[in-house]
């Protein structure tokens, strides 16, 4: 009876009626809530006010947490295919319960590192914690058809793209490494301008002083605006798609 309660309240699927279940209702606004408290605590000046308060929160949060992953791995029983210990095992190894485990895990390796590269990086994967909101979004699992659905039209636009930006610091490399030894003098170096160029962030820092240099960027530039809008427009089309097979009646 109790694994049947928290199967109805913490699975998405076996809650019947509409929306959220109460309990992860719940859930969401706790990781909203840790992860903005995450986020806070890496302003010095706000955690060295206030480091008892800090401290407290994570340990609730992890508290929390902790006792919601393991009501989850015992609920996950009334599902067929995670029954007994086994099941259980197969359970703890799939995508969620494994998004679940890594939004925990960080507090729990922060009493093994006294590396502060390491801690930094710890905290900062406690804002991983916003990722288990896909599990209550429909969107989600819509994004996730529609990337495999088009993977190979993707994978096809992200290799042209590389030869595009290989290209374009080859050009740049062949035509500036003499007069811009220093940013154009190889091709790794020239690969910088091409990602900032392409990616249409041009940072300014890098430029083409010589008139084929300048020509050879005014292309790439052009090139790369269809080019990078390309995957774009694949993944819009595709997530529409997506989203019109779930809502179209079953016959």
């Amino acid at each position: 009876m109790l694994r049947q309660t928290l199967y109805r309240q913490l699975a998405p699927e076996g809650w019947q009626a509409y929306g959220l279940s109460p309990v992860n209702k719940l859930v969401c606004v706790l990781i909203l809530v840790a992860s903005f408290v995450a986020i806070l605590e890496t302003e010095d000046s706000i955690r060295d006010s206030l480091p008892w308060a800090f401290n407290g929160l994570e340990v609730l949060f992890v508290a929390l947490f902790s006792v919601e992953y393991l009501a989850r791995l015992y609920a996950a029983g009334e599902d067929p295919r995670y029954r007994g210990w086994r099941g259980r095992a197969r359970y703890m190894f799939t995508w969620w319960a494994l998004v679940d485990l890594i939004a925990i895990l960080p507090f729990f390796l922060g009493f093994i590192t006294h590396n502060t590269f390491m801690i930094r990086l710890l905290k900062v994967c406690r804002l991983l914690r916003l990722s288990r909101l896909g599990r209550f979004s429909r969107a989600w699992s819509a994004l996730a058809e529609a990337l495999s659905a088009r993977m190979y039209e993707l994978l096809l636009s992200v290799g042209v793209a590389g030869l595009l930006l290989l290209l374009s610091s080859a050009f740049l490399y062949a035509v500036e490494a003499a007069a811009q030894p220093e940013a154009f003098g190889s091709v790794p170096r020239a690969l910088w301008w091409s990602i900032a160029t392409l990616t249409t962030v041009g940072y300014g820092d890098v430029t083409p002083i010589t008139a084929l240099g300048k020509l050879f960027a005014g292309i790439t530039a052009v090139a790369g605006i269809g080019l990078i809008a390309m995957p774009t427009g694949i993944l819009a089309a595709a997530f529409s798609d997506a989203f019109q097979k779930k809502d179209a009646p079953e016959e």
